[in-house]
């Protein structure tokens, strides 16, 4: 009897992962379906490999903004002004074209990496510090940091794009392991490092306590401030791991790179299962809606749709989540 309750309770927990695996089997049967020549190609899933981790690091990032009933717009900021403040360091320290940049050694890029790691949690705590300890609203905070993030960067280039980055930076978006994209393992291993952190730590549940309700979390002792404060510094560092990896795999770096993912990202996290009101997010809701997107998205390439009615449909999508999101916790 205790098995059955416990087969129970699981499905009852799962079934909003059972509803995007669904989904996600249905987005691949139509696509395969409608364009069977150019999606089934074993290149086409491995281009994707390379392009969905950084788009799914934001979602996480997202999503643990969210989940304090926040949100966060300037990831996309942060993310640029990383690569920005790391391709400017390699030409410093190298040249900006030539051997001498191509093939810097592992102490510099590892600098590089620290630098570019430094630039996101400081931008995150800046979020974090006017969010929490200010009392700003999330929405209204990270659009203003955003454009401060956006502004840095053009002054620190002046317009143009950062381009020419060392060898083994250029690995860390290229290369592959065991035949498996680097992007994609370092996103799982991240991936993973979130989950366990918000399920095994008690920070992790005090976030799912503070988007739950967090008047009743400053009651049971938890010190709001500062767990939204280390959420949004968690938030900057995930965003300035996407911005290595954009910068990585495209061996340049610039203020508008990836404007497109903020929506992404958004409509990722939602459609993972993270309530915008906070108190409820999974990792792996956001890794199956990650592939679903991403396999919408190729096919929409590959039929040649046009990029305004590819930002329409992810938009009505949004809403149209968040709609169906509503209507059932009205339903409960």
């Amino acid at each position: 009897m205790s098995g059955t309750f416990d087969l129970r309770r699981l499905l009852r927990r799962d079934s909003s992962v059972l509803q995007l695996l669904l989904l996600t089997a249905a987005i691949f049967a139509a696509m395969s379906a409608l364009n069977p020549e150019k999606f089934l190609r074993a290149y086409n899933f491995q281009s994707l490999t390379f392009l969905a981790p950084e788009l799914g690091l934001l979602a996480v990032a997202m999503m643990l903004a969210m989940l304090t009933g926040g949100i966060d717009l300037s990831v996309i900021g942060i993310a640029n002004l990383s690569g920005i403040l790391a391709g400017l360091f390699f030409h410093a320290v190298g040249a900006p074209r030539g051997p001498a940049l191509m093939h810097l050694p592992l102490l510099p890029v590892a600098a590089g990496i620290a630098i570019a790691l430094a630039a996101g949690a400081l931008a995150g705590a800046l979020n974090g510090l006017l969010i929490a300890r200010l009392r700003i609203t999330p929405i209204l905070a990270t659009i203003g940091t955003g454009q401060v993030y956006v502004g840095l960067a053009l002054v620190l280039t002046g317009g143009p794009a950062i381009v020419g980055f060392p060898a083994l930076w250029d690995a860390i978006g290229n290369a592959t392991l065991f035949g498996i994209a680097l992007p994609l393992l370092l996103f799982l291993l991240v991936g993973a490092g979130v989950a366990t952190a918000l399920s095994r730590t008690a920070l992790g549940v005090e976030l799912f306590l503070i988007g739950t309700s967090a008047k009743a979390a400053a009651f049971a002792g938890i010190r709001l401030g500062r767990a939204i404060f280390l959420s949004y510094v968690a938030t900057g560092v995930l965003a300035s791991l996407a911005g290595i990896l954009l910068s990585a795999r495209t061996n340049a770096a610039k203020s508008d790179y990836g404007t497109s993912y903020l929506l992404q990202a958004v409509l990722i996290a939602v459609l993972g299962g993270t309530n915008p009101a906070g108190g409820q997010a999974t990792v792996i809701g956001v890794a199956i809606a990650l592939a679903a997107l991403m396999l919408l998205s190729s096919g929409f390439q590959l039929m040649r749709f046009s990029n305004f009615l590819v930002d329409f449909i992810w938009g009505a999508f949004l809403l149209i989540v968040i709609a169906i999101n509503a209507l059932r916790n009205r339903a409960r």
